[in-house]
């Protein structure tokens, strides 16, 4: 497929994202729909008249109650994706729920909306945990490209006021376990590695994102930057990075796992051979199985 520029070309690659969870490697894709018997409460305004980019969506198990709570995170370079057919809706035959969320796009609002938004919703969700059946203290989160940046900054960002949101905001906005899917962590350094496309150009979606080219906006880029933030109060990590990714550079996942390897925070890198920005490579059983007993662990203890 050939498209009119690298920033398209991004948005299509970011788009394409993989489904998980499998309990074998024909696992349906996520748009085979819910499990019977579960139940889907869709467009939850998580910020009163916040609009459509502010909505989220539940998929409930059909049975028992207190579930652990797995957030979804979409990718699309900042600038496009949405909450529909998330992947993982298996899990909830594994006694999860799962929420998928939308957030403000770099178009209509520069970061840090996206984060803002993010973390709204967490509240939100905590802040209703009861009327829907899920539990406040066991919620992970999991994002792929631009949603594993958001994932990644949820989780360093735990215990910083900075980008809070008057709603809900006497309810905490931590979560309790992060998986990053190929997520860029640095933005000042993304620029510095080999790529198909060129991040340090003014369109590029991380200009988009911070307002104006990486390299004439250090201060905003390294806002934006999850590695700025850890700390050893940070939940466990699981990062996973296709070792051919052609968008997002390895490296950047590298830097994140070494960041908080110097902490006392739990995190797993995995190098997922022959992986490109996503694709067949992370629907893999062993890959699958590894993402969720990442969940299990640590948001199932015991």
């Amino acid at each position: 497929m050939r498209c009119g520029s690298k920033s398209a070309l991004l948005i299509l690659c970011l788009g394409i994202l993989p489904a998980c969870l499998s309990d074998a490697a024909d696992d349906p894709p996520s748009h085979a729909g819910p499990p019977p018997g579960s139940r889907t409460v869709l467009n939850i305004a998580y910020v009163p008249n916040g609009g459509e980019r502010r909505m989220l969506d539940l998929y409930l198990p059909g049975t028992g109650t207190n579930w652990p709570l797995i957030v979804w995170i979409h990718g699309g370079g900042w600038m496009g994706g949405s909450k529909e057919d998330p992947p993982g809706l298996r899990f909830l035959t594994h006694g999860f729920a799962l929420a998928s969320i939308n957030y403000r796009l770099s178009q209509d609002a520069i970061f840090p909306a996206q984060i803002i938004d993010c973390k709204a919703a967490i509240r939100w969700l905590r802040a209703h945990a009861a009327e829907y059946g899920f539990n406040p203290n066991r919620i992970g989160v999991w994002g792929a490209s631009a949603g594993g940046h958001l994932v990644a900054m949820l989780g360093t960002t735990g215990d910083t006021k900075e980008f809070e949101w008057s709603e809900n905001t006497n309810v905490s906005n931590r979560v309790q376990a992060v998986c990053d899917w190929f997520g860029p962590t640095d933005l000042i350094q993304m620029t510095k590695y080999p790529s198909d496309l060129h991040h340090a150009a003014p369109d590029s979606p991380e200009a988009r994102l911070i307002g104006g080219p990486v390299g004439q906006n250090v201060e905003r880029a390294q806002r934006a930057n999850p590695i700025r933030y850890i700390s050893k109060d940070d939940p466990p990590f699981l990062i996973m990075h296709g070792d051919k990714d052609p968008v997002v550079p390895l490296a950047e996942s590298k830097l994140l796992a070494e960041a908080i390897e110097k902490t006392s925070v739990p995190v797993t890198f995995r190098m997922v051979p022959g992986g490109g920005h996503g694709g067949p490579e992370f629907r893999r059983l062993e890959e699958s199985d590894r993402l969720y007993q990442f969940f299990v662990k640590n948001l199932k203890p015991g």
